[in-house]
């Protein structure tokens, strides 16, 4: 199951385990278990501090416990740990015998603190991109706190858990019966949920920082671009980031990044973090802006706690977000069967009737994915022709199961017993109006700026886009932005990073200027 290079490998990162690990598997005679039983043995064979058994006592068949030989057993994998779960599995054994964690000290204090009894469990698909950063922070807290238990699970080996929990979205994290996230959580964010005794005293003492010199709002390329080409001059930086990475987090293929062949948005955004902590960046993560004004001491940045930062230039790169049908239905219906990550999501819909609303590349690409695992996809465009690639087109073209449906204005979601049932359509040459049967719709229209909290401060076009001149400059003097939040072209990664450099240049030169004071004329005599 394992190959050789993979086998050299984790001897390397079994050298690192502090004391004996046990595996505890719950199997019976079927194929799943087998492979299970298969793997776990493989990993055992690795290092002589790793013991396999197989006494489990779980209900969920096949799975397995990690932990140390002397202890109680927290975190628990429920389907094989493949794929993108693979790093988790791997993770959990060093974590549950004592390896540090490479986390904050203050966050890990935070988890030890936590008093009250907490068993989660995560749903996940392995193609999955955003489920192993859930996966391993629960695994981490249940490593750290003995009233912590943590069981991830194979949705599509657990169909019957699958719907109990109505699950139709990964990551879904339930908590004590009830549920708890959906979507990519870090662990400092789930701590936070969890412990809310700190906000306050978080918040002054981030309105207690010094000012900075440039403080960039936004951690996607184009603010790690510009923090680090800020941080290389030699003044003080400060980037505030809801989630360090942004919309990268939730791209899955990367072939056009030059230089790079192929790589994934998570392993970019890691580097991309990596790359800003090698410089001395004040990092703010977790942090939302929620309002910029000038005054006397500078431009002023408001974040959702309340907390107030200072800087004497500033640039935004709050990026984009998924744009939404607005129709009715759709909210009530998100993450019951309205989704807009088919690569995470489209295995929940194995066997069913499934939409595309959009076509676009992103649209076409949706198809093509979802279209080898789904019974059959509706693409429904509003257009009267695809604005896809050409090549994307041919190949959905060769997808028996892919159904394009040209002219068509959604009107709404239908659901029944708490689930999306179908879609309601209006045919535009004739204003007839259509309703299919669908388990599942993926929307894939674009993107909005992410710029509402920036009305009134600076001019946005009529799209709310940020309004930049040549450098990057802002209508409001020593307001900069960069990204894909701006009017600037092409969304793409690499012009986001290129903006993002200029953007903080600009800022430079901003600064620069504004330290120099003009020399009064000399009084007639």
């Amino acid at each position: 199951m394992l190959d050789t290079n993979i086998k050299s490998q984790l001897k390397v990162y079994f050298e690192k385990i502090v004391s004996p690990i046990v595996l505890v598997a719950s199997i019976d005679g079927s194929d799943s278990s087998q492979q299970m039983l298969e793997l776990l043995n493989e990993v055992a064979e690795q290092s002589d501090k790793i013991t396999v058994k197989t006494d489990g006592k779980s209900e969920h068949i096949p799975s397995f416990t990690v932990s140390k030989t002397d202890q109680v057993a927290r975190i628990t994998f429920a389907g094989l740990p493949m794929g993108h779960e693979m790093t988790s599995f791997i993770l959990a054994i060093l974590q549950a015998s004592g390896y540090p964690a490479k986390v904050e000290q203050e966050v890990i204090d935070r988890i030890i603190k936590l008093d009250a009894k907490l068993s989660f469990q995560t749903f996940i698909s392995l193609s999955c991109h955003n489920c192993p950063d859930v996966v391993q922070a629960l695994n981490l807290m249940a490593a750290l706190n003995p009233n912590v238990t943590h069981e991830m699970i194979d949705g599509a080996l657990y169909q019957g858990l699958v719907d109990q929990y109505q699950i139709m979205a990964v990551p879904t994290v339930i908590l004590n019966g009830e549920a708890f996230g959906q979507g990519r959580m870090s662990v400092e964010e789930i701590v936070a949920k969890l412990d809310t005794s700190t906000p306050k005293e978080e918040a002054a003492k981030l309105s207690a920082k010094d000012p900075f010199d440039v403080l960039v709002i936004g951690g996607g390329p184009a603010g790690a671009s510009a923090a680090i080409y800020a941080a290389r001059k030699g003044i003080r930086t400060g980037i505030v980031a809801e989630k360090f990475g942004g919309q990268v987090m939730d791209t899955m293929g990367i072939e056009n990044f030059i230089s790079v062949k192929e790589t994934e948005g998570p392993k970019l955004v890691q580097a991309l973090e990596q790359h800003v902590k090698s410089y001395e960046v004040d990092i703010m993560n977790l942090q939302r802006a929620n309002a910029l004004r000038k005054t006397a001491n500078g431009i002023e940045v408001e974040l959702a706690n309340g907390a107030v930062l200072t800087s004497k230039s500033v640039i935004v790169s709050t990026g984009a977000r998924w744009r939404e049908m607005n129709v009715p239905g759709e909210q009530e219906y998100r993450g019951k069967g309205v989704a807009y990550c088919p690569h995470c999501d489209g295995p929940l819909f194995k066997g069913k009737r499934v939409a595309v609303i959009g076509g676009g590349n992103s649209g076409v690409e949706a198809a093509i994915d979802l279209a080898g695992i789904v019974s059959h996809v509706t693409l429904i465009e509003f257009d009267s022709k695809l604005r896809a690639d050409a090549i994307l087109q041919k190949k959905m073209a060769s997808m028996p199961n892919v159904t394009v449906i040209m002219s068509a204005l959604t009107k709404e979601v239908l659901g029944a017993d708490g689930k999306v049932s179908g879609l309601r359509y209006q045919d535009r040459t004739n204003n007839a109006e259509h309703t299919i049967d669908l388990e599942g719709i993926f929307v894939q229209i674009g993107l909005l700026p992410n710029t509402d909290w920036l009305k009134g401060s600076v001019d946005l076009s009529k799209h709310g886009e940020v309004i930049v001149d040549t450098k990057g400059e802002t209508s409001l003097p020593g307001v900069f932005a960069a990204g894909d939040c701006t009017t600037v072209p092409y969304k793409q990664i690499i012009i986001a990073m290129g903006e993002g450099a200029k953007a903080s240049l600009g800022a430079f030169d901003y600064l620069i200027r504004s330290s120099v004071t003009e020399p009064q004329e000399a009084v007639a005599a």
